[in-house]
């Protein structure tokens, strides 16, 4: 069954999309400035990972006249680190409160057998 953020792992499959992003974290940025900045590719090549990114919704487009301004959205980034970080953040939060507990239970009971035995010696 596909899941709605298949998308977005496809999208950052990608180095050259990964790459993309990175630049965008700096700041909206031109389609002209993305070419720039990636030689290895063409104007078309470049353009066809930007609809892959706007597809995930990863990338925002502004037309501005001729200029398209692309910027950074961090939601679907932020979808998927929800998704596999809060039951895990869940999981080790309860282990460590326990540990925690059973830690500081013990401390409680070294401590009171160390003043019984001071008191009688």
């Amino acid at each position: 069954m596909p899941d709605k953020l298949d998308i977005v792992w496809k999208a950052l499959s990608d180095p050259t999309r990964r790459a993309i992003l990175d630049l965008l974290r700096d700041g909206p940025r031109t389609t002209t400035e993305i070419v720039e900045s990636s030689p290895h590719l063409t104007r078309f090549g470049v353009m066809k990972h930007l609809d892959v990114l706007r597809e995930a919704q990863l990338v925002q487009t502004t037309e501005s006249g001729r200029q398209r301004m692309n910027s950074l959205n961090t939601v679907p980034i932020q979808q998927i680190y929800e998704r596999w970080d809060n039951p895990f953040r869940e999981l080790w939060s309860s282990q460590l409160i326990r540990l925690k507990e059973a830690v500081e239970g013990e401390g409680t009971r070294e401590k009171r057998a160390r003043e019984r035995r001071k008191n009688k010696g």
